[in-house]
């Protein structure tokens, strides 16, 4: 059997949507967060010692990370939401699996601290100091990282409409975060097939089997 430790608004939404896409049989475990700081619960630290969601049981092998148990799941399904490893989009595919977690998500947790560094409490006197701080990261390093990830995605989906191809696939729920993320920051001003995108994922059957399942999402911003 296969246990999914799922911790609200967080990451481990893709890997319950992934499960309804497979038709896999499984089981959730719910987590909150912790009301003041947003965290995960302790709880989930003895299930792994990182304390991190997603992380799956499957017949007592836990595995954590989302790439990684997103290829677990798809491998122990035939290699079902995949393309061959011989087929020409496999390294597109292989490129989105890992670029979700990698470039794509360094770049939304980058943002989403120093939105909160600006909008933390602090004394009269440090507001202009720490919004100097954090413009200076913006404009030295985040702004144009970060449309240059998007513009790529946008280009990619203008191209076909999946993010792998023709097909739809795992790289398309991983991607989805990001994505989602990137659109409910308010930064979606100007792209057409990202919202397309998400349009068309938001009206699959699984992806909302998976949000009555997993319970309401909302991303922390």
């Amino acid at each position: 059997m296969i246990t999914v430790h799922h911790l609200e608004n967080s990451r481990s939404q893709r890997v319950l949507w992934l499960l309804e896409e497979l038709g896999a049989d499984y089981e959730i475990k719910h987590y909150k967060r912790d009301k003041k700081t947003s965290l995960a619960p302790a709880a989930l630290k003895k299930i792994h010692p990182l304390g991190k969601s997603p992380v799956v049981d499957h017949n007592g092998q836990v595995i954590a990370e989302t790439g990684a148990i997103m290829e677990y799941l798809v491998d122990q399904h035939g290699g079902a939401l995949a393309p061959a490893p011989d087929a020409p989009n496999y390294q597109r595919y292989k490129y989105w699996m890992h670029a979700a977690e990698g470039s794509y998500a360094a770049i939304m947790v980058t943002a989403l601290l120093l939105t909160r560094m600006e909008t933390a409490p602090m004394p009269f006197f440090a507001k202009p100091i720490a919004r100097k701080l954090t413009q200076g990261v913006r404009d030295a390093y985040l702004d144009h990282t970060m449309k240059g990830l998007f513009d790529y995605a946008e280009a990619t989906l203008g191209d076909s409409q999946w993010l792998a191809g023709d097909a739809f696939s795992a790289a398309d729920i991983i991607m989805s975060f990001p994505l989602e993320g990137f659109a409910a920051r308010g930064n979606i001003a100007g792209y057409k097939n990202i919202p397309a995108f998400l349009d068309r994922i938001h009206a699959r059957p699984a992806y909302q089997r998976a949000l009555e399942k997993g319970g309401p999402y909302g991303l922390i911003r």
